[in-house]
């Protein structure tokens, strides 16, 4: 059953829209209907709205103050605060002709993702508007492929975005033989094993390491010999001089000395030899210090300088430790040797000479030395030294006679002014 509608009432299914009028029941208003005896108030101006079951709506304002203003297709924050912003169009478009517009170019390829290193220049200096080429530093391109699969492989590879990839482990090249065939895997143990030392080759590379070593412990050994011990002998027995010199110039008294006291000063004027002659013949005490050494010990004890007669016998090294015998198979019969003691100077001439004899072979330290070519009691000097140089297999002897004795209140003998 279908209730009958007042004429009033407006249906916006069925009655037509007035003209500027509006079919949203928004626009209606919420006061209440006049009685229908009243005249319905028209607007003044703007649209017609129809009559509503609540009777005719309040007088509105003009459309234009229920919109906002619609907004500028550019916003303020897209531009800089210190740029103005642009105005926007009011004028009427106008086309270009196509004939006159050049044609737009078509979009660039999208490059390949990059796999070659990038070259970065080194941060210079402010102002230096130069930058050399050369010094460009190339840096590894980090390229992240894109994520495939599921979520948890997109996830992993969004949290490894920021690090570089690892690089991969490179594959091991195939072993391969002379003629470039692959070997197989018997055969690449097999010449790996042959790449190996033998216990052949490991055996000579530490016997030629001893070997080595030992040279270098000898030349060391060698060095010392001949030149260091040459040098710590020279200061020993330059000391020694001095102090046998002090100890006249403090008026000692000449008498018993002690083994390894210095007691004279020996002169070879021809080899120029001055050397301090001290008592004994001890290799540590004497000999090693550059001394030269008088033998006057046990059985083999000879006479001194200020003897009547005798043999004044000494003995020192030809080789190392000072070496001040090296040269005495130099000297020649009327060369002359002084001894220099407190009390005087004692010159012998050099009259003969035995290259060699055993060590052995005492009797030419007697009083009478035997092979000297003395045949009666005299003022004798002996000098002895190992020989070959650099060997003690045998013994040099050089023989010589006193033929001057002079105080030393008169003065230095002819042999040592000259």
């Amino acid at each position: 059953m279908t209730s009958a509608r007042p004429e009033h009432e407006y249906d916006p299914l069925t009655d037509p829209l007035p003209q500027g009028g509006h079919e949203s029941p928004w626009f209606r208003s919420d006061n209440p209907a006049p009685e229908a005896s009243a005249p319905v108030q028209e607007p003044a101006s703007g649209p017609v709205y129809p009559p509503g079951p609540m009777g005719a709506p309040e007088p509105v304002a003009a459309p234009q103050e229920w919109y906002e203003p619609v907004p500028p297709p550019y916003q303020q924050d897209w531009y800089p605060a210190h740029e103005p912003m642009p105005e926007p169009m009011s004028g009427p478009v106008t086309t270009a002709d196509p004939s006159t517009t050049a044609p737009i170019p078509a979009p660039a390829p999208i490059p390949a993702p990059i796999s070659e290193p990038i070259s970065v220049a080194e941060p210079t200096a402010a102002g230096d508007s130069t930058a050399d080429p050369a010094s460009t530093r190339a840096m590894p391109a980090v390229v992240v492929p894109p994520a495939t699969g599921g979520r948890a492989e997109r996830r992993k590879a969004a949290k490894g975005k920021g690090r570089a990839a690892p690089a991969p482990a490179p594959a091991a090249a195939p072993a391969t033989g002379p003629d470039g065939r692959r070997l197989t895997r018997a055969e690449a143990r097999r010449a790996a094993k042959a790449r190996k030392d033998s216990p052949a080759v490991i055996a000579s590379r530490v016997l030629g390491e001893a070997f080595i070593t030992l040279g270098v412990v000898m030349l060391l050994f060698v060095t010392y010999q001949l030149w260091w011990t040459n040098v710590r002998a020279h200061q020993e027995a330059g000391s020694a001089t001095k102090k046998i010199t002090q100890d006249w110039a403090d008026g000692r008294k000449p008498g018993t000395f002690a083994p390894g006291q210095g007691f004279a000063i020996m002169h070879i004027p021809k080899l120029d030899i001055v050397a301090p002659v001290a008592q004994g013949t001890s290799k540590a005490k004497v000999l090693d210090k550059g001394m030269i050494g008088h033998y006057d010990e046990g059985g083999l004890k000879t006479a001194m300088p200020s003897d009547p007669t005798g043999n004044f016998a000494v003995a020192a090294h030809r080789n190392t430790h000072g070496e001040p015998f090296r040269y005495i198979n130099r000297l020649k019969a009327g060369d002359k040797v002084v001894v220099e003691t407190q009390e005087a100077y004692y010159t012998y001439e050099i009259t003969s000479e035995l290259p060699q004899t055993p060590p052995s072979n005492v009797s030419v330290l007697k009083p009478i030395p035997v092979g000297s070519g003395f045949t009666k009691p005299g003022r004798y000097l002996t000098l002895t030294t190992c020989t070959p140089e650099f060997t003690s297999t045998y013994r040099l002897i050089v023989w010589g006679k006193m033929v001057d004795d002079r105080p030393r209140s008169k003065g230095k003998p002819d042999a040592l002014v000259g």
